[in-house]
């Protein structure tokens, strides 16, 4: 493994970036339990990588509960964690987590939701509504303080009109519930009320919700349906980056290790019932980011765009305000979008060649 790698195979200074980032507010986590379901995902895996520098590095005696519906593969791939003292593996689809199978923990992060394989809507709802409550159950237990951070989406908000710019976290636009691709977007608004419902009703639960959209980093799936890990892809490639649509839809990018700083805030210190849009701030197309890979990657492939624009039709946005985590929690991105597209490429060259 190269010398720039560490817990899980991530960049040492990412980790450190985090860690660093973090500061003081690890202390939050000594001798404590922490649940993390969804644990060996393209978040759970920062998630996890980022807990284990800061447990190594503070000697924390913290432990985490990592649910996973398949352990034996990720530590058939990660074999330096499978006697870690600092994990517990739970097997099993998060609907069918015990409520006593955690044992006693006092933070919990729920980011499972597995949308990079393909299931159907009705497993996606199901998925949703049954696992926040699972995890809610699992929650309940005992008279001291709990801290549970919801991994919702920006699926919630819906379609949004033209003229709205960026969605802020007021906006109360919703997916249309006739259309079986909603199933994501209206699951993760239901486990918001539940996460809501629960907060206002269990003394001692306080319950913060993440509202994710899109990112770039190591492990991100390159080969699913997440396009700029698809245009990295291809760059390295040297295959055409191809998209298929007209390019016109607009997004924002956050890096990896900013995501991971964010949520470890969002955990320790976001106020309970309160949601935050977790995003980047630099808009664009998704043709203008197809371009801007093929540049920053130093490429020469061709970007073939299979769909003519239609000019009396406003670009589709799928971009957050970022404005309450920033004035509220202080966050705010520190790497930029060419940088994190230089970094998420590098990884791939230096584990493909471990």
């Amino acid at each position: 493994m190269s010398d720039n790698l560490f817990w899980l195979r991530l960049p040492i200074d990412d980790l450190d970036r985090v860690f660093n980032a973090v500061g003081p507010r690890w202390e939050r986590l000594r001798g404590q339990r922490l649940l993390l379901t969804g644990g060996t995902g393209f978040i759970g895996k920062w998630l996890l990588a980022t807990f284990l520098h800061a447990n190594q590095k503070l000697a924390l005696s913290a432990h985490i509960v990592v649910l996973s519906r398949r352990p034996k593969a990720f530590l058939e791939e990660f074999p330096e964690l499978h006697d870690s003292n600092d994990v517990t593996w739970l097997s099993g689809d998060v609907r069918d987590l015990a409520p006593d199978a955690p044992g006693d923990c006092n933070f919990a992060i729920h980011a499972a939701t597995d949308v990079a394989t393909t299931c159907t809507p009705t497993d996606i709802l199901d998925s949703c509504i049954a696992g926040t409550r699972r995890v809610l159950d699992s929650m309940v237990r005992g008279a001291t303080a709990r801290r549970l951070l919801l991994l919702s989406s920006g699926a919630i908000y819906g379609r949004t009109p033209p003229e709205l710019s960026v969605i802020p976290e007021e906006w109360a636009g919703a997916p249309d519930p006739l259309t079986p691709a909603s199933a994501y977007g209206e699951g993760k608004r239901i486990s918001e009320m539940l996460c809501a419902m629960a907060a206002s009703e269990i003394p001692n639960l306080e319950v913060s919700i993440a509202r994710c959209f899109a990112f770039v980093g190591p492990y991100l799936p390159l080969d699913k349906h997440f396009a700029i890990g698809n245009f990295i892809s291809a760059a390295l490639r040297g295959e055409d980056i191809r998209i298929q649509g007209d390019g016109t839809p607009l997004r924002t990018y956050l890096y990896a290790s900013d995501l991971a700083h964010w949520l470890w805030v969002m955990l320790f210190d976001a106020p309970s019932g309160r949601a935050f849009n977790v995003g980047g701030v630099e808009r664009l197309s998704i043709g203008a980011l197809a371009h801007r890979v093929n540049r920053t990657l130093g490429s020469n492939v061709e970007v073939r765009i299979t769909q003519t624009p239609c000019p009396s039709i406003a670009p589709q946005a799928y971009v957050p305000s970022v404005d309450r985590i920033a004035v509220e929690l202080g966050l705010v991105p520190s790497v930029g979008l060419d940088d994190a597209i230089l970094r998420t490429a590098r990884w791939v060259g230096q584990t493909s060649r471990d």
